[in-house]
């Protein structure tokens, strides 16, 4: 698909909305595909998501797991983008990672359509062995006051020039093939060898690791999604330790 499933998946969404017509009930999507090597969506990407859902009488519905919670400098990348969703998910984030927890976010009235049923009925049926445990949801209500006592929903806003200068600073880096940004996420894709994908960026993110700086690999794309308590050294140090591992390899 041509930049990076951007058009070409709406095109897609489309033609099987033609096949399927209004048998399709959702539309699932990442704003930014980031377990995919941080594949920013083009420019309208959303706006034609949004539109084509709206059309057709689909929900579309925004896995946030990752991009929520100040990831892009904005709360969710709902804001970042402009495009509200019917339904988006969340994690991680929720309690800074330090005791699962998930949520999930809806319109009004598709809250309001599933409280509304027989009166025997349960409403949005569904329960897990742990729902609404008290010690996730106390993770959950303590990371939410430093979220907000700190600022840090938006302080990546602040710095996501500095940090889109400083990784594409490593663009005259051996193998680098391309480097993605937005927010405080970023991709530094490495060529792969012809011995196989992936075994440069395993490589990479080795070296990274026993120098001090724990990077993600995906395929040869080293991943990056710093804490939102990031600040300029850090900055200059991930990606000055990244410049010597990247140069360091064959």
């Amino acid at each position: 698909m041509p930049e990076h499933g951007g058009p070409g998946f709406a095109v897609a969404l489309e033609r099987l909305v033609g096949l399927h017509g209004d048998t399709i009930a959702a539309v699932i999507v990442e704003p930014v595909a980031c377990s995919t090597g941080a594949l920013v969506p083009p420019k309208g990407y959303m706006e034609r998501l949004r539109s084509i859902c709206d059309k057709h009488g689909i929900l579309l519905i925004f896995d946030e797991v990752i991009t929520g919670f100040g990831r892009l400098g904005t709360p969710f990348a709902s804001q970042y983008f402009g495009v509200a969703p019917d339904i988006f998910t969340t994690a991680k984030g929720i309690t800074n990672g330090a005791v699962p927890l998930g949520a999930v976010f809806m319109k009004g009235a598709i809250h309001d359509a599933l409280m509304t049923g027989p009166e025997p009925m349960i409403e949005l049926f569904h329960g897990y062995t742990y729902s609404g445990h008290p010690v996730a949801c106390a993770a959950g209500l303590a990371t939410l006051d430093i979220y907000e006592r700190e600022n840090l929903l938006t302080r990546g806003a602040g710095l996501e020039q500095q940090w889109a200068d400083a990784l594409h600073s490593l663009r005259d880096c051996p193998n680098v093939v391309d480097i993605r940004n937005v927010g405080l996420i970023g991709a530094v894709e490495l060529a792969p060898r012809g011995s196989g994908a992936g075994s440069r960026a395993y490589e990479a993110m080795v070296g990274l690791f026993e120098a001090g700086v724990l990077m993600r690999y995906t395929g040869d794309t080293l991943a990056m999604s710093p804490p939102l308590v990031l600040e300029s050294e850090h900055i200059e140090r991930i990606v000055g330790t990244t410049r010597k591992v990247l140069d360091g390899l064959s």
